[in-house]
């Protein structure tokens, strides 16, 4: 089939969902769906999420350099498009959706109860790029509820039924097809 030339847009997808959780000094915590966001470094362990400064949340990532990328599931479709739509500015995101601030073990933010992963991070840099400003963190702890945990101590996030966004929809992750280096596995061996 012969490809078009497409305008030039974002156009990598899947990305993961994430309700960034944020709180200025002595403010009330926020969420901000994010989903300009991704692994950057392994060692060590770094995310970024990419923030337009117009966006309430922004202030408040800027001021306390903290917050937690918490992974939400297919329960919580709602509550993410709600946190991606609204602003913390005229609505507290955590009572109007009924969602638990827990108090993370690291950072001075809650984390989201109701996601079965949370990602507690330090802003070490950010870098202003147009539309949007990225932030650059270190992953300082992870929260990660029981039930994902197999025996041996690995995660099974497919359990977690957690969401991705594709070009303005939800999609819920399906399951696993395969794990990396399975392509060139040897027969008979797990």
């Amino acid at each position: 089939m012969p490809k078009l030339v497409w305008k030039p847009s974002t156009l990598l997808y899947p990305v993961p969902v994430l309700m960034v959780s944020c709180q200025g000094k002595g403010g009330k915590p926020n969420i901000i769906t994010v989903a300009w966001a991704g692994t950057v470094c392994s060692d060590p362990p770094m995310l970024s999420i990419a923030v337009q400064p117009r966006r309430f949340s922004y202030q408040l990532l800027k001021e306390t350099g903290e917050f937690v990328a918490n992974l939400p599931t297919e329960r919580l479709a709602f509550a993410v498009d709600f946190c991606g739509v609204r602003s913390g500015r005229d609505v507290d995101k955590f009572a109007h959706l009924k969602l638990t601030p827990e108090k993370a073990s690291v950072v001075g933010v809650p984390m989201i109860k109701e996601c079965p992963v949370n990602i507690e991070c330090r802003v070490r840099q950010t870098l202003p790029l147009g539309s949007h400003e990225l932030f650059l963190a270190e992953v300082v702890a992870i929260n990660v509820d029981e039930g994902l945990v197999q025996e041996t101590g690995r995660l099974d996030l497919g359990k977690a039924r957690l969401l991705a966004y594709v070009h303005g929809h939800y999609y819920g992750m399906g399951k696993p097809l395969g794990h990396f280096g399975f392509s060139v596995r040897k027969q008979g061996k797990k």
